[in-house]
């Protein structure tokens, strides 16, 4: 793919004024802005043509059923246009076009209050209009804005665009006087293709744009109590602007820490593992970094391990990640965990072996995943082994492939438990690997290791199941302290082999915090992050991850289908509100004790955390607990908005869903 032409937004808006020079100092000449992501590229074009800013809202009204289908279209001012032969066609009911109306224009009119506060639309008749947007690839919204436009009769209209497809410029042309184009490359991609940054425009920043900066950025007044601490947050915040050296600081931070746990505050975000990736390719090649340790179990990761590595006969990273079948598959099997995957896969291949970086499970769902791993490991080395593992692990065979059942049964008392049995397995791996390590080589060694870890999964899979519908604390704790575990194991092992021994660690937010600074601490629950912090001390650095709105892929109840659901704006009171209210959209904060950072968050706050389901109508709920941020994680990283990761194997339920409003996109 070729080189983006362009750094950031700014950056397109000052080449695209260049090309607009000869209306410079015109009194006549307004810019508008469709906004969001077209307002920072229009702030420099009417910047540079001296000419007064403004915002059109559009809001596209898509046909029910097909929402990407544009009907018509609502605009600031009260314009309304129809497609008349396509609702023809298709036979559109009157009630159904006014229901989906009436739906857009409640989002449009509070677009309008947020970026106008109470303005009216400037007057454009008989002036020069000079549309702007970020990119063009369909076109559908600015030909639906040229025709609201239109309706207030302006003399001349220009339609002005860093990147544009050659077809969608060719439709324009026969609709705008002028159309104005920077970059129009054969074949068009998408729009972010031509940006170096294509981080979301969020509300606060089109409202700074616009020229208000004494509001919050959702429009509400600051809280008087916050507003001090504000103050404190943006002499403290490192903002985050799309350039290679964002991380500096959380770098020099990180310093010498051999374990780095990075967070995410839902487990359906692209951003959060896009952001993640950075940092820890960033781990990688500057500190050293041998391993990443995921929120997965130890079979499916064990296959990503060996692609990455250059040990299987996978194609791709795809193929790799295909393991991931067990509820929820796009937990891993997303697209940025495969660019991810890819990336370490070539990254492995200018190596020397003992310096390929690995990836591994550390959860324990995988109860009969890990018992068949461990069968057919002795099946190939041991059969008289494998004979008396498969007599051990019959005792499962009763209760079916659901590890649930087994949990009930067990836990109630209606069965006997297969403890006894798991915990002999594993003994007796784990002789064998005593007995092996002298004369095994490297990869003997790993096979061996990754035999005695699914044993050892089947021994804490069989506890937790047994205990997970008595015992909801025992059995949280119970597999926060395995993942503890596996880390430490895993770090032992490539000890042992002679490879670098400092993990970067990926899971929920609500893992890798300190349990203790949080609402779970008060419930005794420990996690993964105090563990780790209590056994390793400086040498572990916790990173969370928060955002305020925006969409995720998750799903309504357990087992359902995932979905594009739409991330409700922070709670007011919360750590991700106060981050909102910054209007600095992407930063980090590092409140190391005895910064302002820290003495601005020392109280607890509210804090979001959103798992594989989403329950919208119960998010006070379900999804909000009590923190001390300071002391729950040594960094933050804030993404205002977000958007859903895309799943691999994306259901009939995922289109249906909500979706961004820049989908597919630059529309």
């Amino acid at each position: 793919m070729r080189k983006p032409v362009f750094q950031d937004r700014a950056d397109a808006g000052r080449a695209l004024a260049g090309r607009l020079s000869a209306y410079a100092a015109d009194p006549d000449v307004s810019v508008l802005a469709l906004p969001r992501g077209g307002v920072p590229v229009a702030a420099e074009v009417a910047r540079a043509l001296h000419a007064p800013l403004d915002v059109f809202v559009v809001r596209k009204l898509g046909v029910p059923g097909n929402e990407e289908l544009a009907m018509g279209a609502i605009a600031s001012g009260g314009i309304r246009t129809l497609n008349a032969d396509l609702v023809a066609a298709l036979r559109i009911p009157p009630y159904a076009i006014d229901a989906v109306a009436a739906r857009e224009q409640r989002e449009l009119e509070r677009r309008e209050r947020l970026y106008r506060g109470g303005r009216a639309p400037a007057d454009l008749r008989g002036r020069t209009v000079i549309l702007v947007d970020d990119g063009l690839a369909t076109g559908a919204t600015m030909l639906a804005a040229i025709e609201a436009l239109r309706l207030r009769r302006p003399a001349h209209l220009v339609v002005a665009v860093p990147t544009a497809s050659r077809e969608t410029l060719a439709r324009l042309k026969g609709e705008a006087d002028v159309v104005v184009c920077v970059d129009s490359p054969e074949p068009f991609h998408f729009v972010g293709a031509a940006y170096a940054d294509f981080t979301q425009t969020s509300d606060a920043e089109v409202r700074r744009l616009l020229g208000d900066e004494g509001a919050a950025p959702d429009g509400d007044p600051v809280p008087a109590e916050d507003r001090d601490i504000l103050a404190l947050l943006r002499q403290e915040a490192i903002r985050l602007t799309g350039e290679a050296r964002d991380y500096d600081p959380l770098m020099a931070m990180i310093g010498e820490a051999r374990l780095v746990l990075l967070g995410e505050a839902t487990h359906g975000t692209q951003d959060f593992y896009r952001e993640r990736a950075e940092i820890t390719k960033r781990l990688i090649r500057e500190k050293g970094f041998g391993a990443v340790a995921i929120e997965a179990d130890w079979p499916d990761a064990w296959r990503v391990n060996r692609y990455v590595r250059g040990e299987s006969e996978d194609l791709d990273a795809v193929e790799a990640l295909s393991g991931f079948r067990r509820f929820p598959t796009w937990l891993w099997r997303n697209t940025e965990m495969a660019a991810f995957v890819e990336w370490l896969h070539r990254h492995n291949a200018t190596q020397p072996e003992g310096s390929r970086v690995g990836v591994y499970g550390i959860d324990l769902y995988s109860l009969h995943a890990s018992m068949k791993a461990v069968l057919a490991y002795l099946d190939a080395i041991d059969p008289a082994a494998a004979a008396k593992a498969r007599d051990r692990y019959a005792c499962f065979d009763r209760f079916g492939d659901d590890s649930q059942v087994y949990g009930f049964m067990t836990g109630m008392a209606l069965a006997p438990s297969c403890e006894a049995q798991a915990v002999a397995q594993l003994a007796a791996l784990r002789r064998r690997a005593a007995d092996s390590l002298a004369w095994t080589g490297s990869t003997e060694r790993d096979e061996l290791f990754c035999a005695e870890q699914n044993a050892g999964v089947v021994r804490t899979a069989e506890e937790y199941y047994r205990t997970m519908f008595l015992r909801e604390v025992s059995s949280w704790n119970l597999r926060d302290t395995h993942m503890a575990d596996c880390v430490g194991a895993l770090v032992a092992h490539l000890g042992r082999t002679g490879r670098a021994t400092k993990v970067a660690v990926w899971a929920h937010n609500s893992h890798l915090g300190d349990a203790r600074a949080t609402g779970m601490g008060e419930r005794g629950e420990i996690n993964l992050g105090q563990i780790l912090h209590e056994r390793h001390g400086r040498a572990v650095v916790r990173i969370g991850f928060t955002t305020h709105s925006g969409t995720v892929a998750a799903a309504a109840d357990w087992g359902a289908p995932v979905e594009r659901k739409r991330v409700r704006p922070a709670l007011p009171g919360s750590h991700e509100a106060l981050f909102h209210a910054l209007g600095l959209g992407r930063f980090c904060l590092i409140p190391a004790p005895g910064t302002r950072a820290a003495q601005a968050l020392r109280e607890g706050r509210l804090q979001r955390a959103i798992g594989v389901i989403y329950r919208p109508d119960t998010e006070r709920e379900s999804h909000y607990l009590r923190a001390r941020l300071p002391d729950q994680f040594e960094a933050v990283v804030h993404l205002d908005e977000t958007r859903a990761v895309e799943p691999l194997d994306a259901g009939a339920a995922w289109e249906p869903g909500e979706v961004p409003e820049t989908f597919p996109a630059g529309l």
